[in-house]
């Protein structure tokens, strides 16, 4: 059975200070929830973070890896490297990698084969941009996504994936998406799996929505059938509005 998911991506933000900050406020709030969360600080603090957390129930994932073991690839971090720190999630082809950083879905398509051979979990990005959904090529865009970086895998991988479905048109573009808009997508995407996998491992991924997540929308959007929780950028760096976030379920 699915799990429901919360993972707060702090992105470049936070030095020590401010992150064992953060982590202290975020102790503090009311951990009951039917969520499994996470978060992702910087790879400067990710040893503190799971030092810090330990002890919770919220888990530290890294924001990205290489997919090398090792090697002349200055500024970047391997799966091992993770975890000898004891991160065993990665969060990979997140919308600001791909467009920033040039991510293609062969070089994900790496990244989530050294992951996996590192018996890591992984959180895999994709969506489409403002204007593939103004041209109402949402739906192609996506599979195209997910099948270049993925359908090489077998079933049994998908034990250790979880899906995250980012309208990158609706982050910080003044356009908004609706909670049906993202339980279209949603379906869209497991119809999508079970075409290729079957009805039981699509039936059984967690897929996130990455779409601007607040503590005002989290509610409705976390009510859509296949809507298993959200990939939080902003929100998550407030501790009272991430907990509201995750108390939504």
């Amino acid at each position: 059975m699915r799990k429901n998911i919360v993972a707060g991506n702090w992105k470049m933000n936070n030095g020590l200070s401010q992150t064992q900050a953060l982590i202290s406020d975020i102790k503090k709030q009311t951990q009951i929830s039917d969520a499994e969360v996470m978060i992702a600080p910087s790879f400067t603090n990710l040893w503190h973070a799971f030092e810090a957390l330990r002890q919770d129930n919220i888990e530290v994932v890294a924001q990205n890896m290489h997919f090398a073991e090792n090697g002349a690839y200055t500024g970047e971090v391997s799966a091992g490297m993770l975890q000898s720190i004891g991160v065993k999630t990665v969060i990979l082809g997140h919308s600001e990698r791909r467009a920033y950083y040039n991510e293609t879905d062969e070089s994900l398509a790496k990244k989530v084969d050294a992951a996996l051979a590192n018996h890591m979990r992984i959180i895999f990005c994709f969506g489409e941009e403002l204007a593939d959904r103004k041209a109402g090529n949402e739906e192609s865009v996506v599979e195209s996504q997910i099948k270049n970086a993925l359908f090489h895998l077998g079933a049994d991988a998908f034990k250790n994936i979880v899906l995250a479905y980012e309208p990158v048109w609706a982050i910080g573009t003044g356009e908004t998406a609706s909670p049906d808009q993202a339980q279209d997508m949603h379906a869209f995407i497991r119809k999508t799996l079970a075409n290729k996998y079957g009805k039981e491992v699509a039936d059984n991924v967690s897929i996130l929505y990455g779409g601007s997540v607040k503590p005002n929308n989290a509610k409705e959007i976390f009510g859509k059938p296949d809507v298993d929780g959200g990939l939080i950028g902003g929100a998550s760096l407030k501790a009272e509005d991430f907990y509201a976030i995750v108390n939504a379920f």
